[in-house]
């Protein structure tokens, strides 16, 4: 047995304010468990994505977030939850004047091949993107793929 408060764990560097992972803090194998918090205008990923391999559910614990999704955007509020299979596209993010506190699971904890895709100011489009720390590794950067101009940097 492992037991942990949120609040003992550090936070990982991501696009949102905190990203904790409770399931790296209690050992956890086959089971991704990560505890954010997104202030108005963040977002829960690097970009527009998807997992191959990975089944997602976001749980909302306090505010609003919204999902951008092949279908259109989603709006979650506290109390409730979206999932997305393997392979399915999409982002959450903050559009709201409040915090929003979530949980989001995945099984399997290993993500396995993720495509993530953001709008690049030089290819005047979405691209591909890959994350990859700064050399002195005290932030994540996306560069685009099509073209190696940075498009987002997070510490």
């Amino acid at each position: 047995m492992e037991h942990t408060s949120v609040d003992d764990i550090d936070s990982w560097m991501s696009p949102a304010t905190a990203k904790r992972s409770i399931s790296h803090a209690l050992g956890a194998e086959h089971l991704a468990l990560n505890h954010y918090e997104l202030a108005p205008g963040e977002t829960f990923g690097f970009g527009y994505h998807r997992h191959a391999d990975q089944e997602e559910l976001f749980y909302v614990l306090d505010g609003t977030a919204t999902f951008e999704t092949e279908d259109g955007d989603v709006e979650v509020a506290a109390g409730e939850a979206i999932r997305f299979a393997p392979g399915e596209w999409q982002l959450g993010r903050n559009e709201s004047d409040d915090p929003v506190v979530a949980l989001a699971l995945g099984t399997p904890a290993e993500t396995g091949d993720t495509e993530i895709v953001r709008e690049c100011p030089d290819c005047g489009e979405r691209q591909p993107i890959r994350v990859e720390p700064t050399e002195d590794r005290d932030a994540l950067l996306g560069i685009c793929e099509a073209c190696g101009t940075e498009v987002v940097r997070h510490s």
